[in-house]
């Protein structure tokens, strides 16, 4: 017998916010978001993307993640103010993809930064003497200059971590490997010239994204639900909002040198203004 009836969650759309730089835990949020969206069978997926981009490896599963549920569930990526670098390669495991015209999109490419005291250490007196297995064993190291032969082994890794993207954006985009080269030199556009150059469909907003996405899957547009997939809040935010919007700021900025310390040295997909 066949129940007449669709499930709750086969009537509503889901929806997954990616804002913010992309690290660990943003990969742990979204993994466990998708893996609800495929275990209660959601038809449609809008994935909402506000990102400068972040580290290499947690883009790539997300973009796995995306690709396997995408055989399952229709996906519609809305690009916001920003999402550009990693959040341009998240992107790339939607099926279809919307822009405003004015997102700051694009930056495609890697990035590697080290720090280099060697000038104030010597200056306060401080020196380092250092054992190693290899001679490559500290590159990037913070106390001196690299070597020639360091900087062509950090050049390989960048170029290699660069082709994975540039492949990634042809194959998803149906583009010529040369016809992406031609714009992944790391500058930002527009998304009115993303559309141009083939990384958008269509330009509009989150609405309108919602809307394609339940066109998509056969739902009526006008009265079809999106169900927010969400970090659940600590106990102290959801009781009093007013002191979580109160160390917002402070705790942006936080996150944003932890991010700095703890990736200092790989290699990045992100834009920096």
């Amino acid at each position: 017998m066949v129940w007449p009836f669709k499930p709750k969650f086969r009537k509503q759309i889901a929806r997954i916010e990616i804002t913010g730089v992309i690290a660990g835990a943003t990969r742990t949020r979204v993994l466990e978001a998708l893996k609800t969206v495929e275990e209660k069978k959601f038809p449609g997926l809008l994935l909402r993307i506000d990102s400068p981009g972040g580290t290499v490896g947690d883009s790539q599963e997300i973009y796995s993640a995306l690709k396997r549920l995408g055989k399952k569930t229709k996906i519609v990526a809305s690009f916001g103010n920003i999402s550009a670098s990693g959040g341009v390669y998240i992107g790339m495991g939607a099926e279809h993809i919307m822009s405003n015209p004015g997102t700051i999109t694009g930056s495609i490419g890697v990035i590697l930064r080290g720090n280099n005291l060697e000038r104030l250490l010597e200056k306060v007196g401080v020196s380092f003497k250092v054992i190693k297995s290899g001679p490559y064993k500290d590159i990037l190291s913070f106390d001196r200059e690299l070597t020639e032969a360091e900087e062509n082994i950090l050049q390989q890794l960048i170029d290699v971590s660069y082709q994975q993207f540039v492949q990634t954006i042809a194959e998803a985009r149906y583009l010529a490997v040369e016809t992406v080269k031609g714009f992944a030199d790391g500058r930002i556009f527009t998304g009115e010239q993303a559309v141009e150059l083939g990384v958008v469909d269509r330009l509009g907003t989150e609405e309108d994204a919602r809307r394609w996405t339940a066109e998509l899957v056969g739902l009526d547009p006008e009265k079809t639900p999106c169900y927010t997939l969400e970090e659940r809040k600590p106990l102290l935010s959801r009781v009093l909002p007013g002191s979580r919007q109160t160390k917002s700021g402070i705790r942006a900025g936080i996150d944003w040198l932890e991010f700095e310390v703890s990736t200092s040295g790989l290699p990045l997909w992100l834009y920096r203004p």
